[in-house]
């Protein structure tokens, strides 16, 4: 057989390790840590090509970095993450996420694939393979994520997703996150999860227990983030699912998931941040910013670093193939995170394929000019965002969960908000009323075209007028978010590629979600991210009620119930 690159690229391989031939790199003087054992271990790290080729002394290196005793690990891997809630096109989060450690991340592109169909899904393929950051996508399983609220992307099927799989981008299905309609063996999800027998199958189970998990893990279904109790995650873990830990913007549940962490479980538990908005990447990190809670929670550092690296990789097969990466060790990847401290995650420096983030190429866009103009909703007048009137069921919002609660009060009782959704995906449909209580005591509208999962316009505010008035907002900006009080506008930010991303970059974003936050405590919010929070209330498939534009939605019982309380 005749000699083709790859054997061209393993002799030079070979031959930097053997010191045949200077490296490109070497980082001297370093604590890195081997994942294999979870212990840090002192020596040079020698890198050629983008790739670790040895870790003895004597190898020459074009380049010498000294790190001075610092630690070396591996870099971040995101196991579960919407790029989407970024609010970035896909180069401005690699731009953004990059110098926070995150040197890989495993995204699931339903949130665009819910607005546009199959092409949301082809958008992020095209995109990974552009980028400085190591992008995957898991294909998106529930596109419409229920039939209790409607979409502007159509139901994917198994044929179509399955078109998708060959793609080298693609590492198997994304969160399966109707499982009453697995437990019930619908054909349709049964024909997914039957496409991808030999692929990993990403789970989306919020407080599913006993044998409806063990119904669910034996379908397949190999992963959940969605655990927010430690006996739930604990269970999870026992029926060989991995359980990947989750601090977003609104779902905050590594805290109580830290005790999790041992040396033990580490192998099967990672770290993700599903939902993070620019202004906690620029402020707090990224899965950075997870890997310190888990230690101030008292998570030893070697436990810690393992699971934001390794086991991420060992799950997805990331640790194989032509392109490894989890391990500082030879033949992986120089995707690496130098560290001041490794108690606080004090970064200081990120290092991808062997070459500092700061000189990184930038990214080679994507056009995403088709994705605009999805916002194609009609203003309603004041009168058509009126709900029932008496004792209602309303929806409770629980800061730092989307798990919701549930109470009944009068429809204007205190802390009690009018919620409206509206279709926005051109059908013509009224909007959808209920109630909501947890945002204080608003004297004003917030409104937002960040719905999950279909993505239809929500607001939440006390009086009719105000709410109109957002959402004319919304549809003038072809989507984002709004804050409105006394009829105007008070702060606004465009979102007009799928109502769901900007085109600006990651500082102005994180600049604008600021303005957005001063505005929304000006109008009496207390909670500390409400755009987001308002985000899942549409989201169906997440305990206990939410309303979709069809409706009151009792998740429990898995059917529209009705506004007035009995």
């Amino acid at each position: 057989m005749p000699a083709g690159p790859q054997r061209d690229i393993l002799r030079r391989r070979i031959d930097a390790a053997l010191g045949r031939r200077d490296c490109d790199l070497v980082i001297d003087n370093a604590r890195w840590l081997d994942v294999f054992s979870a212990r840090f271990r002192e020596g040079p790290v020698a890198i050629d090509a983008g790739v670790i080729v040895g870790l003895e002394p004597g190898r020459r290196g074009r380049r010498v970095i000294d790190a001075r005793g610092r630690a070396l690990v591996p870099g971040f891997i995101d196991a579960h993450v919407h790029v989407e809630s970024s609010m970035m096109l896909p180069e401005a989060f690699a731009t953004a996420v990059l110098p926070h450690g995150t040197t890989s991340a495993v995204c699931d592109p339903h949130e665009l694939a819910n607005v546009v169909g199959t092409r949301g899904i082809q958008y992020f393929l095209d995109a990974a393979t552009r980028l400085p950051l190591d992008l995957w996508v898991m294909l998106s399983s529930c596109v419409p994520a229920t039939a209790l609220e409607t979409n502007g992307g159509g139901s994917i099927d198994a044929e179509a997703l399955a078109s998708l799989a060959s793609h080298p981008r693609a590492l198997g299905l994304a969160e399966l996150m109707s499982f009453p309609a697995l437990l019930a063996g619908d054909d349709g999800v049964l024909a997914k999860l039957e496409a991808f027998t030999t692929s990993r199958v990403d789970g989306h189970a919020p407080a599913v227990r006993g044998e409806k998990l063990s119904a669910y893990a034996a379908a397949g279904v190999s992963s959940c983030h969605e655990s927010s109790q430690l006996d739930e995650a604990a269970e999870k873990l026992m029926k060989g699912m991995a359980v990947w830990i989750r601090e977003g913007s609104v779902a905050k549940d590594a805290r109580a998931l830290a005790p999790l962490l041992s040396l033990a479980t580490s192998t099967s538990a990672g770290f993700c941040t599903d939902d993070r908005n620019p202004y906690d990447i620029a402020h707090e990190g990224h899965v950075d910013h997870v890997v310190r809670v888990a230690l101030a929670a008292g998570v030893q550092p070697e436990v810690a670093y393992r699971a934001a690296s390794w086991s991420v990789a060992r799950h997805y097969g990331l640790d194989r193939g032509a392109r490894r990466v989890g391990a500082v060790a030879p033949g992986f990847a120089a995707d690496l995170v130098l560290l001041d401290d490794v108690r606080t995650c004090a970064l200081a420096g990120v290092i991808k394929g062997g070459v500092p983030v700061a000189e990184l190429a930038p990214a080679t866009p994507v056009d995403a000019h088709d994705l605009e103009g999805t916002v194609k909703a009609a203003v309603p007048e004041a009168s058509a965002l009126e709900g029932p009137r008496g004792r209602v069921h309303v929806i409770q919002v629980e800061h730092g969960k989307l798990l919701t609660g549930r109470r009944v009060d009068a429809h204007d009782g205190p802390g009690v908000r009018r919620l409206s959704v509206l279709e926005r995906h051109g059908h013509g449909e009224r909007p959808a009323n209920g109630y909501v209580a947890g945002f204080g005591e608003l004297r004003g509208a917030i409104a937002s075209s960040v719905g999950h999962d279909s993505h239809n316009l929500i607001v939440v505010g006390e009086q009719t007028y105000d709410m109109r008035v957002a959402l004319a907002e919304l549809c003038r900006l072809g989507g984002g978010f709004a804050v409105v009080q006394g009829g105007e506008v008070r702060a606004s930010l465009a979102l007009p590629y799928g109502g769901l991303m900007s085109a600006a970059t990651p500082a102005e974003l994180a600049r604008g979600i600021a303005g957005l936050k001063t505005a929304s405590r000006a109008i009496g919010c207390v909670l500390p991210e409400p755009f987001l929070q308002l985000a899942f209330l549409s989201l169906p498939v997440i305990p206990s009620l939410k309303l979709t534009n069809k409706g009151l939605v009792d998740v429990d019982r898995f059917e529209l119930v009705s506004v007035v309380a009995a």
